[in-house]
């Protein structure tokens, strides 16, 4: 583990980070799905995939990341098995989703 998120002073600006990561990440996403949605002009193939590419990046931050920014706060680093499965599957479902759309969007 990083040496860093052990100093205590350090714990409180590093789940800030990953708070402004998560934030910023899942924020821009929704607005790119919110503008290929609400303008016409974009309603083509090329935006369509933007769009549906921006949901699994959405998925893989809030996957990951706020059980980051527990364990920060809380200094613990243990996660149950039901835990770890559920991350897991989260993380290869969203995955697949991404590669679905990845040869697709090769051609645009």
């Amino acid at each position: 583990m990083w040496r860093t998120s052990k100093d205590p002073e350090l714990q409180p600006v590093l789940a800030g980070l990953f708070l402004c990561m998560c934030l910023v990440t899942v924020l821009g996403n929704l607005l790119i799905i919110l503008a290929i949605s609400r303008d016409s002009h974009l309603h083509t193939p090329m935006y369509f995939f933007l769009s549906n590419m921006s949901l699994p990046d959405i998925g893989f931050i809030s996957t990951t990341v706020p059980k980051i920014i527990v364990d920060i706060q809380s200094h613990s680093r243990v996660i149950s098995y039901a835990g770890c499965l559920t991350q897991m599957s989260l993380f290869a479902i969203f995955g697949g989703m991404e590669e679905r759309h990845a040869p697709e969007c090769d051609g645009l």
